[in-house]
């Protein structure tokens, strides 16, 4: 997801410095089975970055200079192996000439995905199966699977996804935070439109189980979420979602559809991205008044490293005067035990939705994903369980879409 410019870079801005784990035997071994376990984030928002003027993936930024939580040094610091790399468009207005600028943007965005790789082969490589995430790792690179968030690039043209799977696309979220003309949204201002699916979103689906592609959930409206449940032919996903039990916030699951979601196969991944772990009171006067500011960062990603200190420096003066709650670590570790019990730990993952809203203090970029094994270790997870958790869930789920395909 991307949330709104204004609540993205206030929530990334005043970060913690990450805790490094006691030196103990028993941080080493969480350390030990966290290097040697897949680790797979299925949310990184990380391609809307790489258009930006200077910014390289092979340099070591920071959340508190660069607004950004990923890239290859801290990729190797926190044990990250990669993941599904966004295709993130947001959602306009669904006329026939949105509709097409909603398609370029789309296959833009797809093509930064593939320069970045190009660019960088030592490093990363595309994978296209399950089985090429632990031939990547063995090479000693990050893997580069694709995913979109939010269909609206298709509206315009449905069959392109078969264009987009023959470049890479391995998953697909079918709305964003507004309902498109696939599915309706768990937050659209308007209410409900087509009480889950359209049509189209009904053939959609079909077509993404024909191709093996993943359909990820988040976002997606209850009925959607039930809908899609029954259509499927394969299981599927929910790349950056938290408990609606804990936060009662639209964007999460109930227990109920948790647990129909594990009884189908299927994984969370769950999210970090505060508002959805923490329940806070909205502000409309305050989120409107922080975005007058980020405006000058939304003129584009263009801005000089000065221009960036001077919003920086605006937005840290604003939080001063305007503070609000923020989530922790123990937060968002909250929600994972507490999805860990009810979907069962060979159903539940790693979607933190960084670069897009996500991180809680403690936990601000990923170089801190080790504190998760660590802490899931604590808790009593056996080793093969937390491997689970880190990645092999998720690439059990994507072996089922490709042999679920192959049928």
């Amino acid at each position: 997801m991307r949330l709104p410019a204004a609540l993205l870079l206030s929530s990334m801005l005043f970060s913690l410095p990450v805790i490094a784990a006691n030196d103990t035997s028993e941080a080493e071994r969480a350390r030990a089975l966290h290097r040697e376990a897949m680790v797979l984030d299925t949310h990184l928002d990380t391609p809307a970055i790489f258009a930006r003027p200077g910014w390289k993936i092979l340099d070591r930024h920071s959340v508190g200079n660069d607004f950004n939580q990923v890239d290859y040094p801290r990729m190797v610091e926190g044990g990250l192996d990669g993941g599904f790399w966004v295709i993130y468009t947001a959602q306009g207005e669904r006329t026939p000439e949105a509709n097409l600028a909603a398609r370029n943007a789309g296959l833009k965005r797809l093509v930064e995905i593939r320069e970045m790789v190009a660019a960088n082969v030592d490093h990363f490589e595309i994978a296209l199966t399950a089985e090429d995430a632990t031939r990547i790792k063995n090479a000693g690179k990050r893997i580069v699977y694709i995913s979109m968030e939010n269909a609206s690039p298709l509206a315009s043209d449905p069959s392109l996804l078969s264009v987009y799977h023959d470049l890479g696309l391995r998953m697909l979220g079918l709305v964003h935070s507004s309902t498109n003309d696939f599915a309706d949204s768990s937050t659209n201002s308007n209410g409900v439109e087509w009480k889950g699916l359209s049509p189209k979103g009904r053939d959609l689906v079909a077509a993404a189980n024909r191709m093996g592609i993943l359909i990820d959930l988040s976002h997606a409206s209850n009925d959607t979420f039930d809908q899609v449940l029954e259509l499927s032919t394969a299981p599927v996903v929910l790349s950056h979602t938290s408990s609606f039990a804990l936060t009662p916030h639209p964007r999460n699951i109930d227990d109920a559809r948790i647990r129909k979601l594990a009884a189908r196969g299927g994984v969370i991944q769950v999210n970090s991205v505060s508002p959805f772990v923490l329940q806070m009171q909205e502000n409309p006067e305050r989120r409107a008044a922080l975005g007058k500011i980020i405006d000058q960062f939304e003129a584009g990603s263009a801005l000089s490293p000065e221009q960036r200190v001077e919003v920086k420096r605006q937005i840290a003066e604003f939080e001063k005067k305007n503070p609000e709650p923020r989530a922790t670590f123990e937060d968002y570790m909250k929600h994972m035990l507490h999805i860990l019990q009810v979907a069962g730990p060979e159903h539940v993952g790693l979607g933190a939705d960084w670069d897009g809203g996500g991180g809680v203090a403690g936990m601000e970029d990923i170089a801190a994903l080790p504190k998760i094994t660590e802490r899931l270790l604590k808790e009593g997870y056996t080793p093969e369980q937390v491997k689970g958790v880190l990645g092999e869930n998720l690439l059990r789920v994507m072996r089922a879409a490709e042999a679920a395909a192959r049928k």
